[in-house]
């Protein structure tokens, strides 16, 4: 199957996951990321996370300083609002323990499919498949989908991905598309996929 030898050859790209995972720390993580780069959005967390670590702490911390906090990541006020509700919400309704259903998740404000499961997979280690930018515009590539949407591609990518796939799935192909496989000016003689790539393939024939 296409998909078993597309995520063998990424393998590199996936690191051991964290032994004791945060889910807390992950759901907050992947809600400053939205709309920014990765390296902001990981000065921005661990600068909150270095001053403030409980829901309970960054629901009750200053809307001010949270915002100086996690400003790196863009829409710091926005954000600010968003992490001090959903912490809010995880301290008085859930006890400080984060959801691992996604339904529960998705009813957080501001978390959507990708959010929920990130926080699925590297939270709790949970079979899921996260669909952001990266994951979409390869999966189109390849030729695995052909979706309009990020929400479009991870209900086809549930379809056709075997199971013991799920979890690296959004990690090897986050780095491999910030690696290889880029938006604009991809690396096509040193991707390690480029046999199986239809986006590919349909250039070197308009070229030929």
């Amino acid at each position: 199957m296409k998909i078993k030898e597309i995520m063998d050859r990424l393998h590199k790209y996936v690191k051991k996951p964290v032994k004791n995972p945060n889910p807390f720390r992950v759901l907050i993580t992947t809600i400053l990321s939205q709309r920014t780069r990765d390296e902001n959005t990981d000065e921005a967390s661990a600068t909150l996370f270095a001053v403030y670590r409980t829901p309970e702490q960054i629901a009750n911390a200053p809307t001010e300083e949270v915002e100086k906090l996690i400003k790196k990541a863009g829409f710091f006020r926005v954000k600010a609002k968003r992490v001090k509700e959903v912490s809010r919400i995880i301290h008085e309704d859930y006890k400080d323990v984060v959801p691992d259903d996604i339904n529960e998740l998705l009813a957080l404000p501001g978390v959507g499919r990708k959010t929920a499961n990130c926080v699925l997979v590297y939270g709790f280690r949970l079979n899921a498949i996260p669909v952001d930018v990266h994951v979409h515009r390869i999966s189109n590539r390849l030729g695995l989908v052909e979706t309009k949407s990020p929400d479009e591609t991870e209900l086809e990518l549930t379809k056709i991905v075997p199971e013991d796939y799920w979890l690296d799935l959004n990690e090897s192909f986050v780095r491999f598309g910030q690696d290889i496989c880029r938006p604009i000016g991809p690396k096509h003689e040193e991707c390690p996929i480029n046999d199986l790539c239809d986006f590919y393939r349909d250039m070197k024939n308009e070229s030929s």
